[in-house]
């Protein structure tokens, strides 16, 4: 890594697309920073002080934005409704044939479904921008912004302030995937994050073993995902010889190469988002006035079940992990149609008849390699729980970076690396040609 960033920055072009990179993030952070219209600091801080369920919505929130939402800067929102509607636009693509018809139609399709994906973002961001304000005022003492039927052209302008923010983040990640390197809303997600390094070891100083630990479980943690991030299994893939006058087409060898890990973070988000909904309606029901005294009790014992120090919410947040990969998994694997590509471009596999019988070849192996994948990330999930019996600090605390953030740095930084050392593979045989 650090010999292809050494030859990377020996090259003018890529050292510019390297220092675009760094600059567009520079421009991200000093975003980050200037808050929204009316924002009373001393309440939002108040709010990532505590445990709560609405406390974990913010916080996650917080992660995706990079540490925007700390300051509740006008970028707090991050490119968070984007991720949403990318993910509904792949769900999406199997219920309406237009749709998926798009994605067949290569590049020409794959922009008017992009297209579609920004139209989609706006709607989403407005309505998360709702959400949010709505939660974190709900969430404290006193109000931390002005917002409601009450001040119309404050919310308003707060609507406003949050939409455009997150429309301006993801322009900065365009930029970064047209003139940069790598792709620019991981590298946004991944500026953010790593952002936070440092609070994360200062609030571990007091703690020297703790710290230790954490070093040593987060090393291995990465090694761990490197792994089976990497991990694949090849299935062989023979084209039949076709000839055309004098000319003999196909009769190659190559493989298809099934990722373990092909779900990436998504079932993460997907589980932390569905279990944060239980705390939040015991939340609701305990502090409600004029319910029964029971429905209050279930509330109280709903929210502590469902809150981030219990065992309980681990215990379902790595089930929810594994069903949602083994899902999503399906669904995008099934988008991709590889038995008719196949079958169209003359290809097949050794030993499998084409058609239906190598549809269900592929179907089993993908199933077995997933069983692999989404164990990985369902300890994943719950290794603040391990780091927290490890170290005797609670779970929010125990970890430098949550794992669900370390996921993501540790995929960027692998997918940015292939990324450069492809751009410098094409340098070397364009120079050796010249």
């Amino acid at each position: 890594m650090l010999e292809s960033m050494t030859n990377a920055f020996r090259l003018p072009d890529l050292r510019r697309r390297l220092l675009y990179t760094l600059w567009i993030l520079v421009v991200f952070r000093l975003a980050a920073h200037v808050p929204v219209p009316g924002l009373n600091r001393d309440a939002l801080a108040a709010i990532f002080q505590s445990d709560t369920a609405a406390g974990q919505i913010i916080q996650w929130y917080n992660l995706l934005a990079g540490g925007a939402v700390e300051n509740f800067s006008v970028v707090a929102m991050g490119v968070y409704p984007y991720i949403t509607a990318s993910i509904i636009m792949q769900l999406l693509q199997p219920i309406f044939p237009a749709l998926e018809e798009l994605a067949k139609e290569g590049e020409a399709g794959r922009n008017k479904l992009n297209l579609y994906t920004y139209w989609l973002t706006v709607p989403l961001a407005l309505v998360q921008a709702i959400a949010q304000v709505t939660l974190i005022n709900s969430s404290g003492q006193s109000q931390v912004l002005e917002f409601g039927a009450g001040y119309p052209l404050n919310t308003i302008t707060v609507l406003m302030a949050l939409t455009a923010g997150t429309m301006f983040a993801l322009w900065l990640g365009e930029r970064i995937t047209e003139e940069g390197i790598g792709n620019g809303v991981s590298i946004i997600i991944f500026g953010g994050i790593v952002s936070g390094i440092p609070a994360g070891i200062f609030g571990l100083l007091d703690f020297p073993i703790a710290l230790i630990v954490v070093v040593v479980l987060t090393i291995i943690t990465i090694l761990a995902i490197v792994v089976i991030q990497e991990g694949h299994r090849r299935i062989p893939v023979q084209y039949g010889k076709r000839v055309r006058g004098t000319k003999v087409y196909g009769g190659q060898s190559t493989y298809i190469p099934l990722r373990v890990n092909s779900a990436g973070m998504i079932p993460l988000i997907f589980a932390s988002s569905l279990l944060l909904f239980p705390g939040l309606i015991g939340g609701f029901l305990a502090g409600a006035s004029g319910l029964p005294q029971w429905l209050q009790d279930f509330g109280f014992t709903l929210q502590e079940a469902f809150s981030y120090q219990s065992t309980t919410y681990f215990v379902f947040y790595f089930l929810l992990v594994v069903a949602f990969t083994y899902f999503y998994t399906d669904v995008v694997f099934r988008q991709q149609n590889l038995p008719d590509t196949l079958q169209r471009n003359g290809g097949f596999i050794p030993g499998i008849r084409p058609g239906k019988r190598t549809e269900e070849y592929l179907n089993t192996v993908m199933h077995r390699i997933t069983a692999a994948g989404a164990l990985f990330l369902g300890i994943v999930a719950i290794m603040p729980w391990f780091a927290a019996a490890l170290t005797n600090l609670p779970p929010g605390q125990s970890l430098i970076i949550r794992s669900t953030g370390l996921l993501i740095v540790v995929g960027v930084v692998l997918d940015t690396i292939k990324q450069l050392e492809a751009q410098l593979l094409m340098r070397h045989y364009e120079g050796f040609i010249r």
